[in-house]
């Protein structure tokens, strides 16, 4: 028995994974790096109204949720329809050496920016050690 295949199926179903479809977005692109003592992570979220964004932590779980919709009303026509719309969520797991109880987020030009400062407890720090009386010599830890 001789089967047909359209060449083309598997491209598309890769592109939907992707990119996404209208009825499932694709998940938001990051970049996640660390400066100093703090960690950041940047996401895309371009043509998103600020107001759509909610992030929430609990339990060292960071969860991003945004929305993006398409313009409505009674004279709107839609042409064409290329972007991805819905809703968009992202979860990080964030260690125990985040202190995300003082996260800060700004969103400019379409990227939302978190910034997590390094919790103090895992920063470097001197130990003072004795060594043979009364001398003292200090190390890193």
């Amino acid at each position: 028995m001789l089967m047909r295949t359209d060449p083309f199926r598997e491209m598309d179903r890769l592109a939907e994974q992707f990119f996404g479809t209208a009825a499932r977005p694709a998940t938001m692109h990051l970049d996640a790096y660390r400066d100093g003592d703090h960690f950041y992570a940047a996401f895309d979220l371009p043509g998103v109204d600020p107001d759509s964004i909610d992030c929430t932590v609990e339990r060292n779980v960071l969860t991003v949720r945004a929305e993006r919709r398409r313009p409505t009303g009674d004279g709107v026509e839609l042409v064409a329809a290329e972007r991805p719309m819905g809703t968009f969520t992202r979860r990080l797991f964030l260690g125990d050496t985040l202190d995300a109880d003082k996260l800060e987020a700004g969103y400019e030009n379409g990227v939302l920016t978190l910034r997590i400062p390094v919790a103090e407890r895992a920063k470097p720090r001197r130990v003072t050690i004795k060594a043979n009386g009364d001398a003292r010599r200090e190390i890193n830890a």
